[in-house]
């Protein structure tokens, strides 16, 4: 018996560009006998411009755990999205930049045929990234639990109060300060929020947790790296005179009380990218950023490279 195969499409269907280079991979996986799958958010739009044929819904018609793989159509928010929408699953998601920068994207829009018919040949290579496990405790009760990928911010609510917080480290004070917000990233945000902010650029191989102070009011507000075993705090004073609010991956939002502690430390489930062209991250870095390398000679012989 012929097992279906299901691939997750998602999409900001609300852009005429994404829009059809949905239609074009659900054609595209419909011609190749392979169910297409959406979020229900996306539905109508996809249903309206691809036609009729196989379509499934997902939550509604198939589960995550069903999913062999997700096709993501746009930048690194999209691919939030999808992370978001895939949490939990071994499906791996593969990306097609249609952004501007596209860290987490691996093929560009003019690929998209060739990204397609690889993912379809299972012609591809997994690379796992670590998340986030994020609590907010006020006193000893859990009142919130998420998860992110690329950082989780502690943020004041309100532009004309600053935040009064204590960041720690393992469960001991590092230093109190006045703050626009504090950032905890995996390697994968040190190219997006704490890159903003004047944090390090983490190579993503590396296992670690970077916490980045925002227009911190203290003489030592250093962004800082730790450990994957390491636990990273950020607690709002309760002589604060603004509001916080934590945000995950610019997509989850909670309201922090005063008093509240948020924790994060690394996450047992991470994200899973299929990979197409795997090589150094250093070249990303380079194409992404249009960094200037004129001049460079490189090792002079095989042996001297790295050195």
């Amino acid at each position: 018996m012929v097992t279906e195969r299901h691939f997750l499409v998602v999409a900001h269907t609300g852009r005429d560009e994404s829009l059809a280079a949905a239609v074009e991979v659900v054609n595209l996986l419909r011609a190749a006998g392979v169910v297409p799958v959406v979020d229900a958010e996306s539905l109508d739009d996809l249903r309206a411009a691809a036609g009729d044929g196989a379509l499934l819904v997902l939550g509604r018609d198939i589960g995550v755990g069903d999913l062999e793989l997700v096709i993501v159509l746009g930048g690194d928010g999209t691919i939030l999205r999808a992370a978001e929408l895939a949490r939990g699953c071994s499906a791996p998601l593969l990306g097609v930049n249609l952004g501007h920068v596209g860290f987490l994207a691996e093929s560009e829009r003019d690929d998209l045929s060739s990204a397609v018919a690889r993912a379809l040949d299972r012609d591809y290579l997994v690379e796992e990234r670590m998340t986030l496990s994020v609590r907010v405790k006020l006193g000893t009760e859990v009142i919130y639990e998420t998860w992110a990928l690329n950082e989780a911010t502690v943020e004041k609510a309100s532009r004309e109060r600053m935040l009064e917080v204590v960041i720690e480290v393992d469960g001991r004070p590092l230093s109190s300060f006045g703050c626009d917000g504090v950032v905890m990233s995996t390697p994968t945000g040190s190219t997006a929020y704490a890159f903003s902010a004047g944090g390090p650029v983490v190579w993503p191989s590396l296992d670690a947790l970077l916490l980045v102070p925002l227009s911190a009011h203290a003489l030592f507000a250093r962004p800082i790296v730790v450990g994957p075993g390491s636990s990273l705090a950020v607690e709002v004073l309760d002589r604060t005179q603004g509001v916080g609010v934590l945000w995950c991956d610019g997509r989850r939002a909670f309201d922090l009380p005063t008093g509240a502690r948020v924790v994060a430390r690394r996450s047992s489930t991470p994200v899973r990218l299929a990979r197409l062209h795997p090589g150094p991250f250093t070249d990303r870095l380079v194409n992404k950023f249009a960094l200037p390398v004129h001049g460079w000679r490189g090792p002079i012989d095989e042996e001297a490279r790295g050195t």
